[in-house]
């Protein structure tokens, strides 16, 4: 990504620009994949409930952070179901307008709306149980990525769990012109979660998605 990093201001403007011309629906949300929503939640579901719950280890369920959350598709179908506060940052305003009354009655339990980049926000210390960054991360450069995962780790409650939930490339960086993106393989990905200071405590493809589309891989982190 080194090109990517000479130019990372048009890189962040450019996507911001995209973002902004996208409808507030789930299927914008999905880049016109609006039908698969159900399968990525159900997915989504099985695989945090593995983590969530009493006893040693095991990770609570009094905050979550949605991270690139949009108009808050997964704070509403998998967060708040599961936590009792969720915390959404989204770098585009009008999804987060469009999330207050998208969420409902639910919505009463968001804790903060945050309107930033991923690359200039800092989770509060010690607040959240799970951290969910679900296909944003390629909206940032290696070196951000890091730095991100690195303040997420410091965001974390005891027995934490930062989750990425991402396509991953068949190999090598693949640039995304249209929407001003990049998408990383699961090596690579595995060495920037590394370089951050986390371990990856599980991980598994989700199934059932259309096979036009990358896989999708979901990585707990500790």
């Amino acid at each position: 990504m080194g090109d990517i990093a000479e130019d990372e201001g048009s890189f962040y403007s450019n996507a911001e620009d995209y973002w902004r011309e996208v409808p507030p629906t789930v299927d914008g949300m999905l880049g016109g994949y609006g039908s698969i929503s159900n399968i990525d939640l159900k997915g989504s579901k099985a695989f945090l409930q593995k983590f969530l719950g009493e006893g040693e280890g095991k990770t609570g369920t009094s905050c979550a952070l949605d991270c690139g959350a949009g108009i808050g598709r997964i704070t509403k179908r998998l967060l708040l179901p599961l936590f009792k506060t969720v915390d959404l940052v989204d770098v585009t305003k009008e999804f987060l307008d469009k999330a207050k009354t998208y969420l409902g009655e639910d919505g009463k339990r968001v804790g903060n709306y945050y309107c930033h980049g991923l690359q200039d926000f800092v989770p509060e210390s010690g607040r959240y149980d799970v951290i969910w960054i679900q296909w944003v991360i390629g909206h940032l450069t290696d070196d951000h990525l890091v730095e991100f995962l690195r303040r997420c780790q410091k965001g974390l409650r005891p027995n934490g769990l930062v989750v990425i939930k991402d396509n991953v490339s068949y190999e090598g960086v693949v640039p995304d012109e249209v929407d001003s993106s990049v998408c990383r393989d699961l090596d690579i990905v595995h060495s920037l979660v590394s370089r951050a200071g986390l371990r990856i405590i599980h991980e598994e493809q989700q199934m059932d998605f259309p096979k036009e589309i990358y896989h999708v891989y979901s990585l707990a982190l500790r």
